[in-house]
């Protein structure tokens, strides 16, 4: 990828002309969307339907920076659907790497599905460990969706069906960004009622919030798994958190469980029941708190599934889950566009 831009800058280009532009939609061919498989003839003709739908109907906005952090710019990129004639369901993508490394490039097959049903989709870069330790990720996350907020009239986002989603590391930032309060304080270095370094759009004091969220097997309790024996990745999170003395208290500030209440949006985990790196019960504890707290949520375990790495099957398994997840809080319904049309 080029230099990052300034917002002011930044400008939008057709989905299929930029090199991991190009990676994403081809990666349709391979039949990655929402459904179940049918006949190997029916796959190949749905899959090409939706390489056209995507490669033809999404504008993509490269390197916008919506924050200046630790004297560097933090940025995401933007996919619009082309024919969209009002606010679109939006999803925001965290990705993962134990808080230490993985990129916003690499990660963009992820959310296949979402361009495939016609969302927005924002996917966020954030300072990694080698850069600002805990809670800065976190900080960095909320500032996303501060920026979505800021720009959604100009970009079409719909602030009420925002839903956020990553996965290992990138889950527990997703958890954050749609579970923290305001009380946390994790907002403060990007205040919604002025602009501090660039510009990013207009003022927006509205509470922070997201209409659900998707967590694919990310850490519920950061300070449990700082305090356990390391998995198979290592003491990701000792690097994350650093030696600070107050250490285990920043552990805990940013660990979702700490901030489990009954107002929070629906909450979907997938997690492997066999995951050697994000121990299984963080899923079934985070669970088993929002049940008790009222909050509208699921669990899909993949039996004898590890950290990610799930077969075809148990990815249809998912992606159906996640659909039928999103159909019953008023998530699924065809966006505001007409892709069909689209150039």
């Amino acid at each position: 990828m080029g230099a990052h831009l300034r917002e002011s800058e930044a400008t939008p280009m057709r989905l299929g002309s930029c090199g991991f532009g190009a990676a994403v939609v081809a990666a349709m061919a391979f039949g990655i969307a929402f459904g179940a498989p049918g006949a190997a003839s029916a796959q190949t003709g749905d899959a090409a339907a939706a390489f056209v739908r995507v490669a033809t109907g999404y504008s993509l906005t490269p390197n916008v920076t919506y924050h200046r952090a630790g004297g560097r710019d933090l940025t995401l990129d933007v996919y619009r659907p082309r024919g969209a004639s009002g606010p679109n369901p939006t999803l925001i993508y965290i990705h993962g790497g134990g808080w230490t490394n993985g990129s916003k490039e690499s990660s963009a097959l992820t959310f296949l599905p979402y361009l495939e049903m016609g969302w927005s989709v924002v996917n966020v870069a954030y300072r990694l460990a080698d850069a600002a330790h805990a809670p800065a990720a976190v900080e960095d996350c909320r500032c996303a969706l501060r920026w979505v907020y800021r720009n959604a009239e100009r970009m079409g986002f719909d602030v009420g069906r925002i839903v956020v989603t990553g996965n290992s590391a990138g889950g527990h930032l997703a958890l954050t960004t749609g579970m923290l309060p305001a009380s946390a304080g994790l907002d403060r270095q990007c205040p919604g009622d002025r602009r501090r370094v660039w510009t990013t759009g207009t003022t927006s004091t509205a509470p922070l919030e997201v209409a659900a969220i998707i967590n694919w097997y990310g850490i519920t309790d950061v300070h449990d798994l700082a305090n356990r024996t390391p998995g198979t990745s290592g003491n990701f999170t000792e690097a994350w958190l650093g030696s600070g003395a107050d250490r285990d208290d920043v552990a805990k500030r940013v660990s979702p469980t700490a901030y489990v209440r009954a107002d929070l949006p629906p909450i979907l985990t997938i997690h492997g029941d066999q995951d050697s790196i994000v121990p299984y019960d963080h899923a079934t504890r985070l669970h088993e708190a929002l049940d008790a707290a009222g909050v509208p949520n699921e669990l899909v375990t993949i039996e004898g599934g590890g950290h990610g790495g799930f077969s075809p099957d148990e990815n249809q398994h998912i992606y159906a889950a996640i659909r039928a997840f999103l159909g019953e809080h008023g998530l699924g319904g065809a966006p505001s566009n007409d892709q069909e049309s689209a150039p």
